[in-house]
């Protein structure tokens, strides 16, 4: 039986998983991947530079998006080093100290998003039950402090989870199941008792991902109780329809995550590989790559600004 090496970071290191059954294959794998994150990229970026360059769009609703744009490139750039790896030199093995590094950028990302997803249903929320207040309750300085807010609790929470991470012991050589390093995954493959691990992370998620799910329903149920007291169908319908982009937002970005945390909360060992890759690409490679195109596709008015910017000739 092998020997747990104390939680010298230098003394031990992570073997990332390449999709199974397709280990030799990892240079046509890495094409779709690759065109993903260019993708996901360029949507991202030219969100960010529309919504700047168009002073119409300087509002609450687009500054919001911009902040989730952001969120959606760093969760694209934390994920982006051990998949290129991966995917494009075949290189699986990763040292501790960088695979626990990986870890706090990848999971503060995502709840930077997650709470960015909550100002947004906040904005909806204030424009349709008082629209006659929404400008001078959504301020730019308010959006700023927010914004602040909301990196300062997410960096604040992780920042001890390397620390924690590191007073572990592990075997000389553990294998992922990913192709990135998550705090459940590598927990996992400690040697030693985890019990302050798993509850801080348990606080983390719950405080953070748990809360921000419940205050965006409770959002959307004041939504809905203000949508159907309005008289006029078509009132209704264009209400309803200023948060489709956001709601789907919001199940591109849960849906595969709550999946991916119950599965490793309560693990099977006869699961197949192939549902926690799945789930893992749903959650770290889809969002960034179409938030940006549900926007686009759903409000006329960023359409036409970004069709105005692309050929400005034309229109």
């Amino acid at each position: 039986m092998a020997i747990p090496i104390k939680n010298n970071a230098s003394s031990f290191f992570f073997i990332l998983m390449d999709l199974p059954g397709l280990e030799a294959s990892h240079c046509w794998t890495a094409i779709p991947i690759c065109s993903i994150y260019v993708l996901s990229l360029l949507g991202n970026i030219t969100i960010m530079y529309v919504v700047k360059s168009v002073p119409s769009l300087h509002t609450p609703m687009y500054l919001f998006l911009s902040m989730l744009s952001m969120a959606d490139l760093g969760l694209s750039a934390s994920t982006l080093p051990s998949m290129a790896a991966v995917f494009l030199l075949g290189q699986r093995k990763v040292g501790a100290t960088t695979c626990f590094m990986q870890l706090f950028f990848i999971h503060t990302f995502s709840v930077i998003e997650s709470a960015v997803l909550l100002a947004m249903a906040f904005d909806r929320c204030v424009a349709i039950r008082e629209p006659l207040r929404y400008a001078t309750i959504l301020t730019t300085k308010r959006i700023g402090a927010i914004g602040l807010a909301i990196v300062t609790r997410s960096v604040a929470l992780h920042l001890p989870l390397p620390v924690l991470l590191g007073r572990l012991q592990f075997q000389p050589v553990n294998a992922l199941c990913h192709s990135y390093c998550v705090h459940p995954d590598v927990l996992r493959l400690a040697s030693s008792s985890t019990l302050v691990n798993s509850g801080f992370g348990l606080f983390i998620m719950l405080s953070t991902l748990g809360m921000d799910t419940v205050l965006i329903l409770l959002s959307y149920v004041l939504i809905l109780k203000t949508v159907l007291s309005i008289a006029s169908n078509a009132e209704k319908l264009k209400a309803f329809n200023t948060c489709i982009s956001h709601i789907c937002a919001v199940l591109l970005f849960y849906t595969p995550l709550v999946s991916l945390s119950m599965i490793h909360r309560f693990r099977k060992k006869n699961l197949p590989a192939q549902v926690y890759m799945l789930l893992s690409y749903l959650h770290f490679l889809v969002p960034p790559l179409l938030n940006p195109i549900v926007y686009s596709v759903k409000t006329k008015h960023l359409r036409g600004c970004i069709l105005k910017i692309l050929h400005p000739k034309k229109l």
